[in-house]
């Protein structure tokens, strides 16, 4: 049997500049780039601890 696995959406609504670097390294490892930018990640404990991180600066679709 295969699992299904759940998708998030998720939208980067808040810019880079001013923010540290390991603000930076979540959002690059989440896979967006620009402002506006929309990626569909798997719903796994380490991208859910990784969005915890920089709420602030997304939007979520589950």
């Amino acid at each position: 049997m295969a699992k299904t696995s759940a998708k998030i959406s998720v939208k980067l609504v808040k810019g880079l500049p001013g923010t540290t670097k390991g603000v930076q390294a979540n959002v690059r490892g989440l896979g967006l780039r620009k402002i506006g930018q929309t990626v569909e990640l798997e719903n796994t404990p380490s991208v859910r601890g990784m969005i915890k991180k920089i709420i602030y600066m997304l939007e979520i679709k589950e």
